[in-house]
Formats: C-alpha cells, structure tokens, sequence
C-alpha cells in the first residue's frame, strides 16, 4: 500500500516485480458508470483523469470521498465486508505521493519493484498473498 493518505484512500497495485509490472503497463480498462458512491471501505479504480486510464492500481476509500470522487468519474467496485479495521490501520506516515507527501514514487515503484520500496519506505503494508473465492 503505497499510498495511504490518511481519513482519503490507501491504494496499491503496482507489482513488485518490475517485469511483471511492465507486461501490464498498457493494459488499460475502460470506465465504468457510477453506480456507487465512493463509501468507507469501497474498492475503486485509481485513474489518471484521462477516460479510460484505470489499469492495475486501486484504492480503498477510508472516508465517504463520495462527493468529490463520484462526478469525477471513479466507480467502486467492491466493498469491504469485514476487517475495514485492518485496513484502516495501514501505515500512513509517509502520507502521498510526491510532490504532495513524502510516500513512494509510482514510476520509481514500477522501474525498481519491491527492492525499492523495502530500502526506501521500510514501515509500508504490503500485501503477500490473495484470494478470489
């Protein structure tokens, strides 16, 4: 969880493993209409604000961003059932992404994977292992 900008998002998605994540770079995914408003606990895209931009980064909105995500076009997708206290416990400390916070950079996360992260921001929440039952 690269980004966990605290009482906003925590978002993920970039693979450790810069091969892999280069395989994926161009795949992206088309919109989709909001059906949703982005809740507590709701699973969204991230995009670049360009239509059709969404690839594999999403985020978990850990307030109601409803009113400012919504007309922006951002559909969630899922929601947290159980365990939105674990996901509200991701470290936050490093806060955005540049320029805005001190978190990690997404292109230096793509080109370096996993071994940057771990020198750089030792205290992020990764994940290791998932599911789809």
């Amino acid at each position: 969880f690269y980004r966990t900008v605290r009482n906003f998002v925590a978002q993920f998605g970039i693979n450790g493993d810069p091969k892999t994540n280069a395989l994926w770079a161009t795949g992206n995914i088309p919109d989709d209409p909001v059906k949703e408003t982005n809740a507590p606990g709701t699973l969204t895209y991230a995009a670049t604000g360009m239509p059709n931009s969404r690839s594999t980064q999403l985020f978990f909105n850990l307030r109601d961003n409803g009113r400012s995500l919504d007309p922006q076009g951002f559909a969630p997708i899922g929601k947290v059932i159980t365990g939105m206290d674990l996901v509200e416990s991701f470290y936050s400390g490093y806060g955005s992404m540049p320029p805005e916070g001190e978190g990690p950079d997404p292109g230096k996360i793509a080109a370096q994977g996993n071994s940057y992260l771990e020198s750089q921001f030792p205290r992020l929440d990764f994940i290791k292992k998932a599911t789809i039952q």
